[in-house]
């Protein structure tokens, strides 16, 4: 099976932004690759001028809320370290049992890396209070404070439109619609860094195994 790959450009982040951006990310893939019966729910970002669309699904939003606090945790205890987010679709195949084998095979047919480049030094505050955020206020942390958040919020809008882009070209790879209930057609999955690197690099090759070389997009 061909298994496309998408890695979205790198986003440069503080810690306080991370929660909003990969709602904002996953939930907008997710819900282009839903291809079933959504309610679909309008979200505005508290930092930033973007809204992004929801698939209305509790399950939905549990799981990305759970899988984004992993996430956070592992930043805090791997501080200075670029990190990244794969979000995988994959169709169920049941396989005949051997000895290296189990019965149930996920077959990958896309990938979705999410790049964070998370800022040293996280800094604590309310949510909503912008101003709040500055230790020490004055004219030139204002000045240099709005221009990084306008240059995050313009590469936010790139990842948006290069996942729409991803998402209108590259067709042809889509398995068939199962028979299945819900929001979302396809069985998915979310998976961040663990407490080892070399966990995580272990996990995509093996997923590399299971498809065969995947294609890649930029």
């Amino acid at each position: 099976m061909n298994c496309e790959v998408c890695q979205l450009k790198e986003l440069e982040v503080e810690h306080y932004e991370i929660r909003e951006v990969l709602r904002c990310i996953l939930h907008t893939i997710i819900f282009h690759r839903a291809l079933g019966l959504v309610r679909p729910k309008e979200i505005d970002l508290e930092l930033f001028e973007i809204t992004y669309v929801q698939c209305g699904d509790v399950d939905v939003e549990k799981k990305i809320d759970e899988k984004i606090e992993q996430f956070i945790c592992w930043v805090e205890k791997h501080p200075n370290k670029k990190s990244q987010i794969c979000l995988s679709f994959f169709e169920v195949k049941n396989k005949q049992a051997s000895w290296f084998t189990n019965k149930i095979e996920r077959l990958y047919w896309e990938q979705w890396y999410i790049n964070l480049n998370v800022a040293q030094q996280p800094k604590v505050h309310s949510s909503k209070s912008y101003s709040s955020k500055v230790v020490d206020p004055g004219e030139n942390a204002h000045e240099e404070r709005s221009v990084r958040r306008a240059t995050l919020e313009a590469s936010l809008r790139d990842v948006l439109f290069q996942i729409i882009r991803f998402v209108n070209d590259k067709k042809e790879h889509v398995p068939p619609i199962p028979n299945r209930e819900g929001v979302i057609s396809f069985p998915y999955e979310i998976t961040i860094p663990s407490s080892s690197d070399s966990a995580f690099g272990m996990d995509m090759i093996k997923r590399m195994l299971q498809t065969g070389h995947p294609t890649m997009l930029s």
